[in-house]
Parts: C-alpha cells; structure tokens; sequence
C-alpha cells in the first residue's frame, strides 16, 4: 500500500471514530500532497509524500518554539498533537550506529579527506537518509569525521 493511500485509509478511519484533531491534522496534509501534485502536475511517490511531512514538521517545530517563546502553551500543545500525527507517517529513523556506518561508507565510497570533500560525502548521503536522520545532526558528523 502506498504511503498516500495509507494516509486516506488514516482519514477513513479517523472520521469513523470522530477524532476531530487528528482528522484535521490528516486532512492538513493530503491538502499539502495534493497542492504539490497540482502545482508540479505529478504523481508523488512515498519519497515525495514523505518531503512534504518533513517540511510540515518542520513548520510546526518552529511554530512551537515560537508559541513556547510567547508563553502561548495552548497552541503550543495543539502543534505538538499534530507532530505526533504526522510522525505515524515518517520511516523508522536511523540509530546512532547506522548514521555512523552510513557516513564511514561515504567516506570510503567518494574518497572524502578533508572539509573540501564535505559537499560529495553530503550529497552521498542525502539520498540515503532522507526522512530517517536529522541531516543537520549529520552534517555536524560529517564534520567531525573528515576534521
């Protein structure tokens, strides 16, 4: 099953059982995918549904932060429900251990030696991890790894 149609199976269920916010959130995000599939006149496939959920967390982390900054802990809390949704829809992230393999096999695979070589190993990896790392977390890594 594709990840869109699991996401309208989500919406299905969710009107069922009359979970308003989560419906709402579900419903922000097909509107999203849809909107990206209107405006490119494509198809998107799960990589694709999958950059639309990290730029919709995105979004709602930076709105957190800035509710939390202004004292508005409501809005703040109803952000957060809605990172809880849209995580249901990200792969299993990456430990530790394979982010630390994935950049050593980088290294190798583009002959990375110093910080001029931090763009090949980058884009090496950006493929790889896409929606399962932290790519800010990793280029710190990759930093550390080719200092």
């Amino acid at each position: 099953m594709s990840l869109k149609a699991q996401i309208t199976e989500d919406m299905k269920t969710a009107m069922r059982a009359k979970e308003t916010d989560r419906l709402s959130t579900i419903r922000l995000l097909l509107a999203a995918i849809k909107q990206r599939e209107v405006d490119e006149r494509i198809e998107l496939s799960d990589a694709d549904i999958t950059a639309v959920i990290e730029k919709m967390l995105k979004q709602r982390k930076d709105s957190i932060s800035q509710y939390q900054g202004a004292n508005r802990h409501d809005l703040a809390d109803k952000e957060q429900a809605e990172v809880q949704v849209l995580m249901t829809y990200m792969p299993q992230p990456f430990s530790t251990d394979e982010i630390a393999s994935l950049i050593a096999q980088a290294k190798a695979e583009t002959a990375a030696e110093g910080a001029k070589d931090m763009g090949k190993m980058m884009a090496w990896l950006k493929p790889r991890m896409a929606g399962r790392a932290d790519m800010t977390a990793v280029s710190a890594q990759v930093k550390i790894a080719l200092s």
